[in-house]
């Protein structure tokens, strides 16, 4: 198996937008909720591990007025990402920037990204931090965001207790079989990824770690508009 870093799950970049499709139920629904918890005035968005750039793609195509500045520490996942961004004609709306958004948690001054967002989005990153890294990244977007700004992750969620670490793999195999998606093929395409900066393998904590978490780094309202068994979008207002 070809090494990759954590997140970039496929060993070739190009298998990775059909692929996580088939690996993960209700792909596009998980991120279009976060593109409808947008307010329409959303001005400038930070998104954390943009990846191929799906995420990006929604929120350009629904909001009109709004800037993206994405951080990748994936070379050939922000490459991509540009091309496809480039390609959909929004490249004067989109920045991406090669960075661990693990070290902007801890040295923000090492990015010149400015201060202010409306919003900070991530998915299907966040679950690669330990938790005490979790927790200071939660502060730095709170710090980093205007009054009433918002923040959504999308991300893997820890069951709460091993019979419902059954249910979630017995629904997740269930709806493979449905799709007529076969497991072991994708599977196959698949990297091994090591430690990489401040991301390793999956590191997911419970739901309710992620919102206690969020209220401590000062989140007024926490919220949970989708889950679908152990897959959440989760965030809130400051």
């Amino acid at each position: 198996m070809q090494n990759v870093f954590p997140g970039e799950v496929f060993a070739n970049t190009a298998d990775f937008d059909t692929g996580i499709r088939q690996l993960l139920p209700r792909y596009d629904e998980m991120l279009e909720v976060i593109t409808r918890c947008l307010p329409s005035t959303t001005g400038r968005i930070l998104e954390l591990g943009c990846g191929t750039g799906e995420l990006s793609l929604k929120i350009l195509n629904s909001h009109p007025d709004t800037e993206v500045i994405a951080l990748d520490y994936s070379p050939r996942m922000l490459q991509f990402a540009q091309e496809k961004i480039a390609a959909a004609g929004y490249q004067q709306r989109w920045t991406g920037i090669e960075a661990d958004f693990g070290d902007w948690a801890n040295n923000p001054e090492k990015l010149d990204i400015a201060s202010k967002f409306d919003a900070c989005v991530s998915s299907l990153a966040i679950h690669h931090l330990q938790d005490e890294m979790k927790l200071k990244l939660f502060e730095r977007i709170a710090t980093s965001l205007t009054q009433d700004g918002c923040f959504w992750n999308a991300d893997p969620t820890l069951p709460e207790s091993p019979a419902l670490a059954e249910v979630y793999q017995a629904a997740r195999e269930k709806w493979a079989v449905q799709e007529g998606i076969n497991l072991t093929e994708i599977h196959a395409k698949r990297g091994t990824s090591s430690t990489q900066g401040y991301s390793s393998q999956n590191q997911v904590a419970t739901l309710d770690t992620h919102l206690q978490m969020l209220t401590t780094a000062g989140f007024k309202t926490v919220a949970v508009p989708w889950k679908y068994y152990g897959l959440t979008v989760f965030g809130g207002w400051l």
